[in-house]
């Protein structure tokens, strides 16, 4: 029997979930049809625990997904495996908008999603089918990059198997005594935010399982112990569908608690917020970004700041909690308009908040144009994890914007806050508060020869710093 192994490769640096290390699905369900087409297969998520070597040694095809800041660890993995003797593919949203980049490292990029053309490869792999009619494939010809022409078969998401996530080397990682399991029951998403890479993965048609097949997968988890993340981009997008979704949840008398990610126009419809509450709604993630106007009207995120403070009343009205994504660095920002969003997350009593740094990802119209305006700072992507300024802010230095961020997490979990979360019982909050102090000052500590390169670099305009040397660079720096 043939043998596919799914690498996901563990994140380079301290990040916002790093005690959540939650898999993401791609690897999992193209792991799973491979089983279903008759393939051994097996996963390994680095964030889970350490690759077997000796396992790997016995694939006959190995994928390793990459997104944009584990690339560099990708690439490496891939260059490991080749030299095995063993072909590999690597897919994702980074490789997806940078084949040719990924191409020096591989066999094959897929691009997209990939649950159609990935049991195509498979046949190719196993000598079936001509690589050239594999779609959404790139490969070298001649030592040069060769796209397939072949259409790719639609994805069609109630005809995606279930994950097997048996498949996962160390698959049973709780938190706080409970199962944490990922649900996608959407992609798409109908807007098209300048610092996003998704539409590019996915398009701006949202798409939907039906209720029942959600339902189906759903009853696998259904113990008090479980608690389901729910990994769509915007899970109500379309409220006609969450509305029948969640009354169909509640029908089943569903136990296990669950989040997702949410736009805070979803408050418009309270009665859909009523229902995701009675539904077992915990906690929802709703991209704030910012309270600059002139930063929100930018990003062409369409939302305004009344609609975001009607958001935080009405989730804390139905005993939802609020986790809030901010973005710092939008050319309009400046440090007045960071401590304006830190106050708004403390008035609004949101739960927990990241802060995270405006970051250029390939495929968004922020990378595009910061490219092409010469303002990219760094091209190691190991860096582009939202956590490290990699460009050239107009309203900061780098060191300034990066000690923007830092400063940003220590006053919304000031020890004045977490006291007052503590005699108000809120106690999940107080250990989210301790996590993400302690998490702050460790990044400081790991990353301190990047924040004296930023120093050193404050003055600097224009240009930017290789990947190859910027760390010899920092290691030769005083101190």
């Amino acid at each position: 029997m043939a043998k596919v192994i799914l690498i996901e490769p563990k994140a380079p640096n301290l990040h916002i979930f790093t005690r959540f290390p939650l898999p993401r699905l791609g690897t999992i369900l193209l792991a799973t049809i491979a089983k279903e087409e008759g393939w051994e297969a097996a996963v390994f998520v680095e964030e889970q625990g350490a690759i077997d070597w000796q396992e790997v040694a016995t694939a006959d095809l190995v994928g390793i997904s990459t997104v944009t800041s584990t690339a560099p660890r990708a690439y490496a993995l891939a260059d490991k495996v080749r030299a095995l003797g063993i072909p590999v593919v690597l897919g994702g949203p980074h490789v997806t908008y940078l084949p040719e980049e990924a191409l020096a490292h591989a066999d094959y990029v897929m691009l997209g999603e990939a649950e159609s053309s990935f049991p195509l490869l498979l046949e190719a792999v196993a000598g079936q089918r001509d690589v050239t009619q594999v779609p959404k494939l790139v490969y070298l010809k001649d030592g040069k990059p060769e796209w397939t022409a072949v259409p790719a078969p639609p994805v069609v998401l109630d005809e995606i198997p279930f994950p097997d996530f048996s498949l996962v080397r160390g698959s049973e990682r709780r938190v706080g005594g409970k199962r944490i399991i990922p649900v996608q029951t959407s992609r798409g998403c109908p807007y098209n935010c300048s610092f996003c890479s998704v539409t590019g993965m996915f398009g701006r048609k949202y798409r939907f399982r039906s209720t029942e097949n959600v339902l189906a997968e759903l009853r696998r988890y259904d113990r008090p112990g479980n608690f389901v993340f729910f990994y769509d981009d915007n899970f109500a997008a379309d409220h006609r569908h969450t509305r029948q979704l969640l009354e169909a949840m509640i029908a089943e008398g569903f136990k296990f608690r669950w989040s997702t990610q949410v736009r805070a126009d979803v408050t418009k419809d309270e009665e859909l917020v009523r229902l995701m509450r009675r539904a077992g709604c915990h906690t929802v993630f709703v991209g704030f970004e910012t309270v600059n106007p002139a930063s929100l009207k930018a990003t062409k995120k369409h939302q305004s700041v009344a609609e975001m403070e009607q958001a935080a009343r009405i989730f804390r009205r139905h005993r939802i909690n609020v986790h809030g994504m901010f973005i710092l660095g939008l050319d309009q920002d400046t440090f007045a308009s960071v401590k304006e969003t830190v106050r708004f997350a403390k008035k609004h009593q949101l739960a927990s908040a990241q802060f995270l740094i405006l970051t250029p990802l390939p495929g968004s119209q922020c990378y595009e144009e910061l490219r092409a305006e010469g303002r990219i700072a760094f091209d190691d992507w190991s860096l582009y994890d939202a956590h490290h300024v990699v460009f050239e802010p107009k309203g900061f230095s780098l060191i300034e914007l990066q000690m923007a961020q830092i400063w940003a997490h220590q006053h919304f979990y000031s020890l004045t806050t977490m006291a007052r979360r503590l005699l108000s019982l809120r106690l999940e909050e107080v250990a989210i508060a301790h996590y993400a102090r302690r998490l702050n000052s460790l990044w400081r500590k790991r990353n301190g020869l990047y924040l004296r390169l930023l120093h050193l670099l404050r003055a600097r305009k224009g240009g930017y710093i290789k990947a190859q040397y910027w760390q010899d660079v920092a290691m030769d720096l005083p101190g």
